[in-house]
């Protein structure tokens, strides 16, 4: 079954045309070519209803970012509706570049055998050229590297035995933790098991779905969100007690996109899936706090906008505020403007720079030891865009123990 974009979703009716969501969008800060998320959301889906004749280019300056979302004061999901009408369109059919960006799963197969190589020939100039020329990927912004092991790999062969814990969480450790940065889910595993708690992973798990929504990959998004679900479903039958991650774009997926977005229900398992940082604030307050030494470092620390848009900056920061010994500092809550595989595509990436200059220059400004944020696509943008080395926040208090 394949996502139904012709069912008419009418929650554009509760848009008061206030324009807040206008007001909060990064892209319409800089981008003069976009009206914005009132336009392009509720007012064009007014038109869009009538006919295709009202579809405009407009809707490819979206970033999915989601702050048009919180800023709502009628909850209207301005995100979803220009996703769904970017596909429904058939003007922004995906291409190429949109396909190798999108299928992470696909790429980490392919890439991580040969990591090295992979690494070394995408850092060449006449390579990136010759992408930025074929592909449109701007030769411009640093590439993701490959590790040569994934995580599964190292989790299968090196990691302690998990089953000798009572209690035991299911880790679902999305495409870049697997293929890309696997010390992200090594300082998991660490982490909880100094607090007494296993760690398993799922039999079996796809890219949670947001670079293929955002390139226009719905269905096949849906396919993947389908079996996540079946396989959160089966861990949670079993002596798992919840499923964890620490990606925040994943997070706000098979938590929130899975049902609105990609019609696939998993409104029952909601209610046991997490973000780490609710995870372990919430035990931290039930008393069981691992033992940590100070870590004298100062960081500057990036708010995600997926995490802001499901409201979970402030778990994060009581996680950073317990570690002893940190200084922290609170980075202006601004999109860096990377927004997954946006910020690579050759006609967005001025866009992508212009929206997260005032976030380089603040960090330029603290000149902290590391920047420290949640998201691995504003762990790239940072690192590609700035001198300074991004840290996970679990990476941080892995540090501690």
């Amino acid at each position: 079954m394949s996502v139904n974009l012709a069912l008419l979703d009418t929650s554009f009716d509760m848009c008061i045309k206030c324009t807040v969501c206008t007001t909060k969008c990064p892209v319409a800060e800089v981008q003069p070519d976009y009206p914005g998320p009132k336009q392009s959301g509720p007012d064009g889906e007014r038109w869009r209803i009538k006919g295709e004749g009202f579809y405009d280019e407009s809707l490819k300056y979206c970033t999915n970012c989601k702050r048009c979302e919180v800023a709502c004061p009628s909850g209207v999901e301005i995100g979803s509706i220009i996703q769904k009408a970017k596909v429904r369109s058939g003007r922004h059919k995906p291409k190429i570049r949109d396909y190798i960006l999108s299928h992470t799963d696909l790429m980490g197969a392919v890439a991580t055998p040969v990591a090295p190589v992979v690494n070394m020939v995408t850092k060449v100039k006449p390579v990136r050229k010759l992408m930025d020329k074929v592909l449109d990927i701007d030769e411009r912004p640093a590439l993701p590297t490959y590790s040569w092991q994934t995580f599964r790999q190292w989790f299968k062969k090196d990691a302690p035995d998990q089953t000798g814990f009572k209690r035991q969480i299911t880790f679902y450790h999305g495409c870049y933790i697997n293929s890309n940065d696997t010390t992200v889910g090594k300082d998991l595993v660490k982490v909880l098991n100094a607090m007494n708690i296993g760690v398993q992973l799922l039999k079996k798990e796809k890219c949670c779905g947001v670079p293929l929504i955002a390139n226009g990959f719905m269905d096949k998004a849906q396919s993947n969100a389908k079996l996540n679900t079946e396989q959160f479903r089966e861990a949670l039958e079993g002596d798992s007690e919840c499923v964890i991650s620490t990606s925040s774009s994943c997070s706000m997926t098979i938590r929130d996109e899975y049902h609105k977005l990609l019609e696939v229900d998993n409104r029952e398992l909601v209610d046991r899936i997490f973000f780490f940082n609710t995870f372990l604030v919430k035990e931290f307050e039930q008393g069981n706090l691992p033992e940590m030494k100070p870590v004298k470092i100062k960081i500057a620390y990036h708010s995600p906008c997926h995490l802001i848009r499901v409201g979970g900056i402030v778990f994060t920061l009581e996680i950073l505020r317990r570690i002893p010994g940190v200084e922290l500092h609170m980075l202006d809550q601004r999109c860096c403007g990377q927004a997954g595989t946006y910020g690579f595509k050759k006609e967005n990436y001025e866009t992508s720079q212009e929206i997260g200059a005032p976030i380089f220059d603040q960090i330029n400004k603290i000149n902290p030891d590391f920047v420290v944020t949640d998201c691995e696509a504003c762990k790239m943008q940072v690192e590609s865009s700035t001198d300074y080395k991004v840290l996970h926040p679990l990476s941080v208090l892995a540090r501690a123990l």
